[in-house]
């Protein structure tokens, strides 16, 4: 089990992420007394008990209004693991935030208020966790103390939840009922819940296993820099190619072709700097794995530069020009067919042109409805014609090489996440 877990909140408006943030970083220990005597100055001149939303809402805006906007990272510990904390807004005009967020989460949070059962935000937030993967989802039914720790109540909205999660591929949702004022079953087990026999949130996460390991997966090793010094010491003649390991493990010896050239060579070094207050000194190392930033040497003089892919001579994606993908809309203006685009892959970023729309997700029937436009939040399928080949797999084998940013190319702002779809072309 890692001792790192990346951990994401999410669902509607009000249904008390901030407070169960909150209150899972009081009762762990992980806020400091002077910010404990802070809150409480504060919610004591509003006149009400002591707020623990306030210990995430950073943002004045936050404050002033309530909500979460932005995402608030947030670091703790606990004697078994440490934690990778992301509390993402409800707001349906911050989703593009939740997907930031749940992007490299292993577990998702996903709250659902006990008195209101599931709305349409929180199908679009388990759509977004089925979509990237999320190998943990967690349905916490907040505000249980609000309709007397109701067990037909609970089990119904869970019920409710694992229909829809069952719609959208997720295999697994463990349900818990929490209060997150009151402080029922976030740390400590709850006493007004003797149905309940699960874990508490806590012990949940202290156990959840972290995403797959990439090391595992064939070799894929996107170009980041090209090192050629130019000096008349030992390193005149050097050529090195930076970059991290995206999946897989790379070794001295090992058969690989570099892409999009589509030539094969061999790994003649891999080298990483080891850095002092006095000097920067390069150690060679006889492998590295998925994770770890190097320098690799090839065995023969190739074309590579910013963008190439070093992949596993045995198991290589190829190139591809074009792409069926789903994406997460994040624009205020729709994405229509003939939109021009910049398509930022690894270390790659080409200029791509939206042939078609193929349909988006319907967050009532969740099925794929015909569309010729995505607006604001959609989820739809679309197929991209890119300038440049890239050396892409299915999201569903390499969340890496998976996956892309579409970006505007006259002001640079993000437009949308996307998901290279498998041979099958599914949605989720």
């Amino acid at each position: 089990m890692s001792t790192l877990l990346r951990l994401a909140t999410a669902g509607s408006v009000d249904d008390g992420k901030s407070t169960l943030v909150g209150r899972l970083l009081h009762d762990c220990k992980a806020i400091l007394a002077d910010q404990i005597a802070h809150v409480k100055t504060v919610s004591e001149a509003r006149g009400g008990d002591f707020d623990f939303a306030l210990l995430t809402d950073g943002l004045r805006a936050e404050r002033e209004q309530g909500i979460t906007i932005d995402v608030a990272y947030r670091y703790f510990a606990t004697d078994k693991r440490s934690f990778i904390l992301a509390d993402c807004p409800g707001h349906v005009q911050y989703t593009r935030n939740t997907v930031t967020g749940a992007s490299t989460a292993d577990v998702v949070i996903i709250l659902v208020d006990a008195r209101h059962g599931v709305l349409e935000q929180t199908r679009r937030h388990l759509a977004v966790a089925g979509l990237l993967r999320v190998p943990h989802v967690v349905l916490a039914v907040n505000k249980i103390d609000l309709v007397g720790y109701d067990e037909a109540g609970f089990t119904k909205i869970a019920k409710d939840v694992n229909e829809v999660a069952d719609q959208l591929g997720i295999a697994h949702i463990q349900a818990i009922p929490v209060s997150a004022l009151v402080g029922d079953n976030v740390v400590d087990r709850s006493a007004h819940t003797p149905w309940y026999d699960g874990p508490t949130l806590l012990e949940l996460l202290e156990n959840a296993s972290g995403r797959i390991d990439n090391s595992q997966q064939p070799l894929r090793f996107p170009v980041q820099y090209v090192i050629r010094p130019q000096t008349d010491d030992e390193y005149r003649d050097y050529r090195g190619y930076t970059g991290t390991v995206a999946s897989g493990t790379v070794s001295v010896g090992d058969q690989v072709i570099v892409l999009p050239a589509g030539r094969r060579t061999s790994i003649a070094g891999i080298d990483r700097p080891v850095v002092t207050a006095t000097s920067t000194t390069v150690v060679e190392r006889p492998s590295a794995v998925a994770g770890e930033a190097v320098t690799v040497r090839l065995a023969d003089d190739l074309d590579v530069a910013r963008g190439s892919v070093i992949v596993d001579a045995e198991a290589s994606p190829g190139t591809r020009r074009e792409l069926a993908a789903t994406v997460s809309w994040l624009a205020d203006r729709p994405l229509t067919v003939g939109a021009r685009v910049l398509i930022k892959h690894t270390t790659t970023t080409a200029q791509a042109i939206v042939t078609k729309i193929t349909g988006a997700l319907d967050l009532d029937t969740l099925g794929v409805i015909d569309a010729t436009e995505l607006a604001l939040n959609d989820i739809g399928k679309v197929q991209l014609k890119i300038a440049a080949p890239l050396a892409a797999d299915p999201y569903s084998s390499n969340a890496i090489t998976g996956s892309f940013l579409l970006i505007d190319a006259h002001d640079g702002w993000t437009l949308a996440a996307g998901m290279i779809d498998d041979e099958e072309g599914e949605l989720l």
